[in-house]
């Protein structure tokens, strides 16, 4: 992972970390339900984010390599990989 997308997937998972342990005080504190459902839904839209970014710099930087190498088994193996990776984040 290039040095700046990894500087800012650890911030905002860091943040994503004080989303869920407030969540888990919402839970221990009986806040009402709908409060920490619509938390839950920010909290998932974060890692979404969060997965995004990433899935932005393995495209911009191990595939754009594979590309470049012009090595065909290399360049069928990552777009493989990003298609199981993307049938799998629909589930």
């Amino acid at each position: 992972m290039q040095a700046n997308a990894k500087a800012a997937v650890l911030k905002r998972l860091k943040r994503i970390e004080g989303q869920v342990r407030g969540l888990a005080r919402m839970v221990d504190d009986d806040r009402y339900c709908i409060d920490i459902i619509t938390q839950l839904s920010a909290a998932r839209a974060a890692l979404r984010r969060a997965e995004e970014e990433i899935l932005a710099d393995h495209v911009a930087h191990c595939v754009e390599h594979a590309i470049a190498s012009g090595n065909k088994g290399e360049q069928r193996r990552k777009v493989g990989e990003l298609i199981d990776v993307l049938s799998r984040s629909d589930r």
